[in-house]
């Protein structure tokens, strides 16, 4: 619980002027595309990184930097409140000993104690370090629930180390490298690890065009070969040719990658073992694995994280002998885990004298959890728990029946169908016992047993694998299956990843690790939509009941009853319309540039042996002169800067290099076809010649002789402005939203209303006689539209800004200045529901860069008398911060979309009005009064 304590002086931090990235944090929170449990977690983690230098636990416990100035009023010994006075540490574990649980039930009473009685006799130092398992290295662990989004996490975590990395290169805090270690030795989890990290935007957490840039640094490598390489001479091992090929490693920044902690790293030789008890295959994989830990050595700056890290807890994986190895690099910089469950098998005991110790089932070196209970409903499905102390099939009946009746037409948002998983001891109690009953009962639901059954395992003599179980069981979360009820032996308990499980059924003892029935448990809580609010149904027999209430009152703090019965909703949704069928807003049609480059080959026949003999290609270093002058500032003398000699790297080496800076098109096979031009090329080098050069000219003599046509085009598009799919109903708390539910519901039922007849005058006479006969006729009246800006704006309610200045402007400033004018206003910056983005280049001389989609904020629109869109303002806020790194696209928009679009239309079309939040409200309000008047005429 270590954690508590740092979460309090995180929050103390982030509230304080020392923070220095809350509008960082503030773009996250408004990008909203980060789960609050995501959130919290970088919100800890630039803690840890930031102000507290992203130094080892136990030297920040030692310190003192969780501590707080006032301990309370505590019953102190005269030599202990001196020790708590000059010991930072001290306090530091008595603020531990004195935690509470959700409870109020303290956490370790008896430590407190003896503290109070022995403050003089605890070495603190030496305790925090046997706490935090003696570990000299940053090592930090997150802990989230399963579903949570942990790859995304870590990805997040990627991408601001490089952020920050790249503006202070020198800081140690900041990781340039990353290893990732998958959960399993499965190649199919390593794949899933590796396409979530790449499929993650960093547009979420970092505003453009840095996102991007850092995007284009990042280079993924996949560690998964399990055979050496026939034809190396120095690399033996393909995973640790794949690192090499980044040489040179000192200066790498950006590489990601994924590995399997198991199966690749950790073949480790037991040094007492004779090694004539080794075979030759498992000498050779030691060997190999040896090979790639050396390399992984030498990554600078280098961040390793652990999935599922309690795995690697394990006393036989080992995992921190390699570590340790690793963090002898001075500028190894952090171990971070990741787990869902993180906890011990047994007690781990830390011995304080011969009289005394404490135990716990915790990990210690957890700095951020999030509870599971708290993602159920949130970004977990609603479970209903049940279990019965009944034999195998009558709890598979039960359990398949439920399902059916609950789900059997459940069809999810993306196209697949709701599943249930049966796990199975024994494969013959899944073919002999279990398919024959759930084959029965499917068909009894009309569905066809070979299509709506999945038999998934490794298959015995007597029952080989199914033929194509593989493929369809990593399909299963794809439109296109039709599986219902996947049946398992020994395989889907912790890592599998299928959102569109639905349902677990558990009959027996053993058909799961009796540790791994909480995990195995929370395989079908997985959400499909997100912000949904989905439900789940498990099936248990009694053993199995009993042993997660047990794991969840140990790792959760919480009970089977509560972890069942959670109300569906925790929050409240916000409730959002479209109201298309009320405005009546067509696609704008406008025009996009597209630049496109067409390679050439000017000179398709290549004779690089011919090419490689011209003089030309030892091309000698400029000359770089040292002028002498006197105090007057005159020349008196110039000579030539003598060349410092480099060992020239050796040729197999050189070869590498020049294959290397090709970037994949030139192999090292390739370049000795030509060994005898080379070597006579190598061997006339000197410190005199430029050797960059010389490795450029001899790539291009293997290369056809090329030249780029670059074309420009203007193309059509037609975008709408609302994609009503994807207008979904989220949390309350995610983001913000205007106007308000009450003023959404008054519009929708204004909308709905009849349309007021105006009154004819002789009915207006007769209301004024009975109002004058002291008749109460305000009921006769037609009402009054509280809302009659609802006729010039709101295509859909409410809108989701992504800031203050946003909303002030939308509401106080313009929509005001409209009101009776023939005018539309609507709000087009949610990039997830409108289709109008506009691709924005940079000129760079003759060409054009890509520099990223933009997506306006605001569109003020006119129309023709054909009810067709006119004319458009495309108008964009902006706060102070996010200026710099918007003008590229703000020149773009200014003059090149702006132009080219009113040029094809042949009238002025578009403009663009650019305000800043430097600007004051009346400011930005004089600016809109000017661009409606020149551009409308009004």
């Amino acid at each position: 619980m270590f954690y508590k304590l740092i979460e309090k002086k995180r929050n103390e931090w982030l509230n304080s002027n020392e923070c220095t990235v809350s509008e960082l944090l503030k773009y996250i929170e408004q990008r909203g595309m980060m789960r609050d449990a995501q959130l919290e977690a970088i919100k800890t983690y630039l803690f840890l990184k930031i102000a507290c230098g992203n130094q080892p636990l136990w030297k920040l416990f030692t310190d003192g930097r969780f501590n707080d100035t006032n301990i309370g009023q505590v019953e102190l010994t005269e030599t202990a409140r001196q020790i708590f006075n000059t010991t930072p540490a001290a306090v530091a574990l008595f603020q531990y000993a004195r935690l509470q649980d959700k409870n109020g039930k303290q956490l370790a009473p008896e430590l407190e104690k003896y503290i109070k009685q022995h403050a003089n006799e605890i070495d603190y130092e030496a305790t925090f370090k046997k706490i935090f398992y003696g570990v000299t290295y940053t090592d930090y662990l997150f802990s989230l629930p399963m579903g949570a989004g942990k790859t995304y996490l870590m990805a997040a975590f990627i991408y601001l180390d490089l952020y920050f990395a790249q503006n202070e290169p020198d800081n140690p805090a900041f990781a340039h490298n990353f290893m990732v270690m998958a959960p399993s030795g499965l190649k199919s989890s390593i794949v899933p690890s590796l396409k979530h990290i790449q499929e993650f935007d960093p547009s979420w957490i970092i505003p453009e065009p840095t996102a991007s840039q850092l995007k284009r640094l990042i280079k993924f490598e996949i560690l998964d070969e399990q055979k050496s390489a026939n034809k190396s001479n120095r690399i033996k091992n393909p995973n640790a040719q794949k690192i090499n090929n980044h040489q040179p490693l000192e200066d790498l920044m950006g590489l990601v990658a994924i590995t399997n902690a198991e199966k690749v790293i950790l073949d480790r030789m037991d040094k007492d073992k004779d090694t004539s008890l080794y075979s030759d295959d498992e000498l050779k994989r030691m060997e190999l694995a040896n090979e790639l830990r050396v390399l992984i050595g030498k990554l600078p700056n280098l961040a390793i994280y652990i999935d599922e890290v309690h795995h690697a807890a394990d006393g036989e994986i080992k995992l921190r002998q390699v570590v340790n190895k690793w963090t002898e690099q001075h500028t190894f910089n952090s171990v971070l885990g990741f787990s869902g469950t993180p906890y011990l098998e047994s007690a781990e005991k830390v011995l304080f004298s011969d009289e005394f110790a404490i135990k716990n089932t915790d990990l210690a070196n957890v700095v951020y959890y999030y509870p599971l209970i708290n993602g159920i409903g949130n970004f977990l499905k609603t479970p209903e728990v049940k279990f019965a102390d009944n034999d195998t099939l009558t709890i598979v009946k039960s359990g398949v029946k439920e399902f059916f009746d609950k789900y059997c037409d459940t069809v999810y948002a993306n196209g697949t169908c709701a599943k249930l998983a049966i796990y199975c001891g024994q494969i013959e109690t899944l073919e002999e016992t279990v398919y024959p009953l759930v084959a029965e009962l499917v068909s009894f639901y009309g569905l066809n047993p070979t299509e709506a059954i999945l038999k998934y395992h490794g298959g015995n003599k007597q029952y080989p694998q199914p033929e194509g179980a593989e493929t369809a069981f990593a399909s299963l979360d794809l439109s296109f299956s039709k599986v219902r009820v996947v049946l398992l032996v020994q395989i889907g308990k912790e890592g599998w990843d299928c959102k569109s499980l639905t349902g677990v059924i558990l009959p027996q003892k053993g058909v799961c690790p009796t540790n791994m029935v909480l995990q195995t448990t929370c395989r079908c809580l997985r959400q499909v939509v997100k912000h949904n609010q989905e439900t789940a149904i498990v099936w248990l027999n009694k053993f199995n009941a009993d042993t997660l209430n047990k794991q969840l009152q140990q790792q959760q703090n919480i009970t089977l009853q509560e972890f069942s019965s959670k109300p569906v909703s925790q929050r409240p949704l916000i409730d959002r319309f479209s109201r298309m069928e009320c405005v009546q807003v067509p696609p704008i049609d406008f025009f996009q540039l597209k630049v496109s480059y067409e390679t050439l080959i000017i000179d398709e026949a290549n004779d690089p042996h011919a090419r490689l003999q011209e003089e030309s290609i030892l091309v000698a270093k400029s000359a770089a002169l040292v002028h002498q002058q006197n105090m007057e500032g005159k020349i008196i003398g110039s000579y030539e800067q003598e060349t410092e000699g480099s060992q020239l790297p050796a040729f197999q080496w050189w070869l590498q290099q020049i294959a290397k800076e090709s970037f994949g098109t030139l192999t090292v096979a390739q370049l000795k076809t030509c060994e005898t031009e080379l070597r006579a090329i190598y061997d006339q080098l000197t410190p005199k010649h430029d050797h960059q050069q010389i490795r450029s000219l001899i790539r291009q003599a293997f290369a056809p002789l090329r030249d780029f046509k670059v074309t420009e085009e203007v193309v059509p598009q037609h975008a709408a402005l609302l994609q009503i799919e994807k207008l979904i109903s989220p949390i309350e708390d995610f983001g913000r939203f205007y106007p308000s539910q009450q003023e959404v519901h008054d519009i929708i039922e204004w909308d709905n209303k009849p349309a007021q007849v105006e009154l004819k005058p002789e009915v207006i006479a007769k209301m004024e006689e009975l109002k004058a006969m002291g008749i109460d006729v305000s009921a006769l009246k037609p009402q009054s539209d509280p809302h009659p800006e609802r006729n010039q704006t709101y295509h859909y309610l409410p809108y989701r800004f992504d800031s203050q200045l946003e909303i002030d402007y939308f509401s106080t400033e313009i929509l005001p200045l409209i009101h009776g004018k023939a005018l539309e206003l609507y709000f087009n910056g949610d990039d997830t529901l409108t289709e109008f983005k506009i691709n924005c280049y940079k000129r760079n001389g003759t060409r054009w860069n890509y520099i990223g989609k933009y997506v306006p904020d605001f569109l003020l629109l006119s129309r023709n008398e054909a009810n067709e869109i006119d004319k458009v303002i495309i108008i964009e806020t902006k706060g102070e911060g996010f200026a710099p790194a918007f003008a590229d696209k703000k020149a773009f928009m200014e003059t090149e979309f702006i132009r080219k679009n009113n040029e094809k239309f042949g009238y002025k079309r578009f403009d663009f009005l650019y305000l800043e939040d430097t600007l004051t409200a009346e400011q930005r309000r004089q600016k809109t009064v000017e661009a409606i008047h020149q551009f409308f005429n009004m």
